[in-house]
């Protein structure tokens, strides 16, 4: 077993279901769900990293890649410690991360990636419909202008949809992201399934794969 974390990216759009998905395989037995949002909500705002993340935020800044990667690691390497996540039996699921090509660079000392699963939404107007229900869902009206949700998809596709080209084509698998969640799931499930068997413990009987 490789050192680097055994793992599986979720990737796409806003909107395209990166988050639902996620967290529904997190649910299963042999997968872990990380989200790069989830890293940000739980750090500690005390400690150094928890500082420097917010001097950055309180000035309404992006925090720099480094500091993002480094975050990312401390927080893996607790959720190890803790055995929340089980490099040696669960499949990793990220999804927010990396974010441009950089943090893709500066992420290979710690992941070993097996598979990008893209999210695919061919129809842009389907996806800002989605973006504004889930918003207004939320009661997050300022999310839901239509001119924030077209510069989200203008910075994806400036700084976050060039990732893809950082891995190569044979581990990219395309999957339709329109459609109820558990119809992506299913499709979801056919790709991620095989990897996971491959490679790791079947949490079901204790068989060692790979």
């Amino acid at each position: 077993m490789s050192k680097r974390f055994q793992t599986v990216l979720l990737f796409g759009a806003p909107g395209a279901g990166k988050g639902t998905q996620g967290k529904i395989l997190g649910q299963i037995p042999g997968f872990f769900h990380l989200s790069c949002g989830d890293v940000f909500r739980s750090m500690d705002i005390n400690s150094q990293l928890g500082r420097i993340f917010r001097e950055y935020s309180s000035r309404g800044e992006l925090v720099p890649d480094e500091v993002t990667v480094r975050m990312w690691a401390q927080n893996i390497h607790a959720q190890t410690t803790l055995s929340i996540y089980k490099p040696h039996d669960d499949l990793l699921i990220l999804d927010g991360i990396p974010r441009n090509a950089n943090q893709a660079d500066l992420m290979r000392e710690h992941i070993d990636v097996l598979q990008i699963i893209h999210l695919v939404c061919r129809d842009k107007e389907k996806m800002i419909e989605r973006l504004q229900r889930r918003a207004l869902k939320e009661n997050r009206a300022d999310d839901a202008k239509e001119s924030v949700i077209r510069r989200r998809w203008e910075v994806y596709e400036a700084e976050t949809r060039p990732v893809l080209d950082c891995y190569p084509k044979d581990v990219i698998a395309e999957v339709d992201a329109i459609g109820s969640p558990a119809a992506v799931l299913q499709h979801v499930l056919e790709k991620v399934v095989p990897i996971q068997e491959k490679h790791f413990t079947n949490p079901a009987d204790g068989t060692r794969h790979g």
